[in-house]
């Protein structure tokens, strides 16, 4: 229910927007600039597709930060899918996420909101919990009911 209030005010936006700037430019000229952003957003979105899929490959294989390139690429798609959604708004967002100033500002700003917690190098518990037990193995399973459980830590 958060989302509809939203989403109504974008519709009623863009909206408007046709209606203004459709009378100002005419039908002809209003329905080629939102097909020709449609066409420009979908190019933008199989490039950046496959430039991702190139910038993780590389990542895997140890080749530089992949968070950075992704973070613009992921913006960049983003900027697609808005141009390729009917409306002036969408359109005009979509192109001002296509300047890289825009991104990088973006980029800086959820930067500065998201902080990774790191463990240091030489904690034993970076890579999971560490059980130090001594075991016993066994030919055969043992007969007879289970031992009782003893409850507290004893010392040898």
């Amino acid at each position: 229910m958060r989302l509809f209030g939203p989403i109504l005010v974008l519709t009623l936006i863009e909206i408007a927007l046709f209606i203004t700037v459709g009378g100002w430019l005419g039908l002809g000229l209003s329905l080629l600039v939102i097909l020709g952003t449609a066409v420009l957003g979908s190019g933008l979105l199989r490039l950046q597709g496959q430039r991702m899929a190139l910038d993780l490959r590389q990542a895997m294989n140890g080749i530089g930060d992949p968070l950075s390139p992704m973070a613009q690429r992921g913006l960049i798609m983003m900027a697609a899918i808005l141009l390729i959604l009917p409306g002036f708004l969408g359109d005009t967002l979509g192109l001002l996420l296509l300047l890289p100033p825009v991104r990088h500002m973006i980029i800086a700003m959820v930067g500065r909101r998201v902080q990774m917690h790191r463990p240091p190098m030489n904690d034993p518990h970076r890579h999971g919990v560490v059980i130090d037990a001594d075991f016993v193995e066994l030919d055969e399973p043992p007969s007879g009911p289970p031992p009782a459980r003893r409850s507290g830590w004893t010392q040898d």
